[in-house]
């Protein structure tokens, strides 16, 4: 069986000397939807810093297209089509829209107006908006700022940590059809989300993690069926 695009294998780590995970094994498939859920503190967030290299992992893998990508530094795994929204501080408030979307682009040489026009076609409020100073926008459309400058460079894969937190439902439903638009590109997506049913919802894959664990790992709708997981961590 071919092995997933992006594969974070029996990842151990953490920080300082405890480790926060577990043999935790993330995996996303070309143009898929993964998604992570569980309680807090279940090292979510965690797993996710670990497979874009943000935290050294003691044992385990990552790779990236059959490519052990273990060692590499985060800036090495965006040049190899990574991109990572984090949860916070993901914009510039000062610089404008346009301006956070070519910071983006920092390491093309190419023409990045092709893909600058493809984001204002993803996010239209963003190309009306594009000379207001970002930090000057609604929570919903600071994050269009954010995902459309990690799209900027153009990645394989696009991670997303809490990209719905604190925006209003009806926001939170349009970036979730935003994020099924960008994977249909052929785009995969690894999520981490606390809004576990509705992301779970849009999900091709579904990883809960408990204290740093795989739990539960099937597909968006079976475990969203599954009475257990649906008890221990939808709310029934």
């Amino acid at each position: 069986m071919a092995e997933p695009f992006l594969i974070g294998e029996a990842m151990t780590g953490g920080y300082g000397g405890a480790d926060i995970l577990h043999s935790c094994t993330i995996a996303v498939e070309k143009g898929e939807i993964a998604v992570i859920v569980g309680p807090n503190g279940a090292g979510k967030s965690t797993a996710m810093k670990a497979v874009f290299g943000m935290l050294r992992i003691r044992e385990g893998k990552v790779r990236l297209n059959g490519e052990d990508i273990t060692a590499l530094s985060p800036q090495a795994r965006v040049g190899k089509g990574m991109g990572f929204v984090p949860q916070t501080n993901n914009i510039f408030p000062s610089m404008s829209v346009e301006e956070n979307l070519e910071m983006g682009a920092f390491i093309r040489t190419d023409d990045i107006s092709e893909t600058r026009e493809q984001i204002f076609d993803l996010f239209p409020i963003l190309r009306d908006k594009r000379r207001q100073a970002a930090g000057e926008l609604s929570g919903g459309q600071r994050q269009q700022v954010a995902v459309g400058r990690a799209l900027m460079t153009k990645p394989k894969v696009l991670m997303l940590d809490e990209p719905t937190a604190g925006v209003s439902p009806i926001v939170m439903d349009e970036l979730f059809d935003r994020i099924i638009e960008i994977a249909r590109t052929g785009i995969s997506i690894l999520m981490v989300e606390q809004n576990a049913r509705q992301a779970l919802n849009i999900a091709d894959k579904g990883y809960v993690l408990v204290q740093g664990e795989n739990r539960y790992t099937d597909t968006g709708q079976a475990l969203l069926a599954d009475p257990e997981v649906r008890k221990s961590f939808l709310g029934g």
